[in-house]
């Protein structure tokens, strides 16, 4: 491998949300915090030599786009998920929780319903209920252990004031590819509704082998009539914190409402560090993207088979795309705060609650692995401790 993910680094001092939120959310600083979604990795240095030369010029003044900022996305898409573009479909996002708020503003009103498949990712549920819109829960069903979308409840739910369906593609915390067909099946439902999907594809581009991410988008002409998709480098390339995304709406109708609104308020527009990261990370990205990938998929083989063995209380759902592990704790016998603080002051481990991610996250943790192996390991070694303790007693 040409680069070396064994590496441990200090985050401290850093303003580390993983660091400076534990004492808030476990009580404690003396936890291995594996819950916020980000990298323990070195961001590569092709993004932080982009980000130093662009810093060799001592002005940071107001900024444009670099010219090829779209070429390289659409070509960065097309590439890897084989969805044809056309430019002007795409445009800049700064961030994509804040396009998520800025989708509901623009293709809803105060009041109307927004449909979400929980357990998913906790800021759907937050986005939503700020902005004071109605949040309908169509959750996801466990099928042979892993999750599939529940049509039936889908079509129950809908009213006349239903607007918007925010998609997680692929899912948060189960890790699930969705598969081509269940997206036809969505976007027809959705159609005849006249709901607008939303389709947060921030994972897509850590698909693990045996998958295929498929943009809900892509599915067919009806998808794409009814489709606002948000991607983004930072996750994969671990720079999260410069806020920097891309929209992609094949609608034109869609597309001009949203970038009105983006317009309007002073949105259209990001930093300079993260367009030059972004530009290195779709030009240069591909090894280092495949090397993380397969060290990631070692530290999950690892924590697959480890609690098979060692730790049957647990069952560890595979995931088939990113770097986080969704654990069904439920033959522990706890309730999940317990659960959350019983693995916070025994094990020593700061993992997400389940029940954050909203109803099916009962009983569940969220563990992020994408940080040096011997972390996963020390880990696990607590976490099997401190289990052991309660079961022999």
């Amino acid at each position: 491998m040409k680069y070396n993910f064994d590496e441990i680094i200090d985050r401290k001092n850093t303003q580390a949300v993983k660091l400076e939120r534990c004492n808030a959310l476990f009580g404690t600083e003396d936890v291995l915090p594996l819950w916020v979604a980000d990298m323990d990795f070195r961001t590569p240095d092709f993004i932080l030599n982009a980000i130093k030369e662009r810093l060799e010029h001592p002005i940071l003044g107001y900024s444009m786009l670099p010219k090829n900022f779209f070429d390289l996305t659409k070509n960065w898409i097309e590439s890897h998920h084989q969805w044809e573009l056309q430019k002007q479909w795409i445009g800049f996002l700064p961030g994509i929780v804040p396009g998520l708020s800025f989708g509901i503003q623009t293709f809803s009103n105060i009041g109307d319903e927004v449909i979400i498949q929980p357990p998913v990712y906790y800021p759907f549920i937050d986005v939503v209920r700020k902005n004071n819109r109605q949040l309908v829960y169509n959750q996801l069903k466990l099928v042979d252990g892993k999750y599939e979308m529940d049509f039936d409840d889908l079509e129950s739910k809908i009213t006349s004031k239903t607007k918007l369906l925010i998609l997680c593609n692929p899912h948060n915390p189960g890790g699930r590819v969705w598969s081509k067909e269940t997206l036809i099946q969505l976007a027809n439902i959705c159609s005849k509704h006249n709901i607008t999907v939303i389709s947060d594809e921030i994972h897509s581009d850590m698909v693990h082998n045996g998958f295929t991410h498929t943009p809900f988008a892509s599915v067919s002409e009806t998808a794409a009539n009814i489709s606002v998709t948000f991607m983004a480098p930072s996750k994969t390339f671990n720079m999260p914190a410069l806020i920097t995304a891309s929209y992609i709406i094949p609608n034109a109708e869609l597309r001009a409402s949203f970038a009105y609104f983006l317009e309007k308020s002073d949105l259209t527009g990001g930093n300079v560090l993260g367009y030059a990261a972004t530009v290195a990370a779709y030009q240069y990205g591909e090894q280092w993207r495949t090397e993380m990938l397969q060290y990631v998929q070692k530290n999950i083989d690892y924590v697959m088979e480890f609690m098979h063995q060692n730790i049957p209380q647990i069952t560890p759902m595979l995931p088939e795309a990113s770097f986080l592990i969704w654990l069904n704790c439920k033959n522990l016998g706890m309730e999940t705060d317990d659960l959350h603080k019983f693995v916070a002051e025994k094990a020593g481990l700061g993992l997400n609650k389940g029940s954050i991610f909203g109803p099916g996250g009962e009983y569940h943790l969220r563990i992020n692995v994408a940080c040096p192996h011997a972390v996963i390991v020390q880990a696990m070694q607590q976490l099997q401790g401190a289990i052991n303790n309660i079961v022999n007693n």
